[in-house]
């Protein structure tokens, strides 16, 4: 059951990132809602990708900060 489970995440975010990409050409289309949770599926099954999500937050926020 759970390869079944990690199959689905891995397209549907492979999808959500793929639409985000194409979002982020088209003006009127917010390809970051779609980017970022499908990064967030791909994260959960694979490490490399947490890891790179959670380096990209430490950067954000230390932007946001000053």
């Amino acid at each position: 059951m759970k390869p079944l489970i990690n199959t689905v995440k891995t397209i549907v975010g492979l999808i959500l990132i793929i639409i985000g990409l194409i979002g982020g050409l088209i003006p009127i289309f917010q390809g970051w809602v779609f980017g970022v949770p499908g990064l967030m599926l791909l994260g959960s099954v694979f490490p490399p990708v947490k890891r790179w999500t959670r380096k990209m937050i430490v950067k954000v926020r230390r932007k946001v900060k000053g």
